[in-house]
């Protein structure tokens, strides 16, 4: 429970986010990631977090030698202000699950 407090108070929302409407998906800005109870009371990751498209996990990749971020068959250009979002989004979450900092 203290973990989803921490959550909170630094912005972090729960979403439903097909496939994974029965897991605990958490959202902040355009990014999101599914979390999973560990035995200890705290959360841990499932899958790295993502960057949203049409509000559902996409996956980044290199197309004609620039990054975009896919989601079946749309594509969003991977700005380097997405790519900021998405990593202040990834360093805060491990910070308050207690990751490793590359995780």
């Amino acid at each position: 429970m203290q973990v989803m407090e921490r959550l909170f108070e630094a912005g972090f929302r729960p979403v439903a986010i097909p496939p994974y409407e029965n897991a605990l998906c958490i959202k902040k800005g355009e990014c999101a990631a599914v979390l999973a109870p560990i035995r200890d009371g705290g959360l841990k990751l499932l899958a790295p977090p993502s960057y949203l498209v049409d509000g559902n996990f996409s996956v980044k990749l290199k197309r004609g030698g620039r990054e975009v971020f896919v989601r079946k068959k749309q594509e969003v250009e991977a700005a380097p202000e997405k790519l900021r979002e998405l990593e202040t989004f990834r360093k805060e979450l491990a910070e308050i699950l207690d990751l490793p900092p590359d995780q």
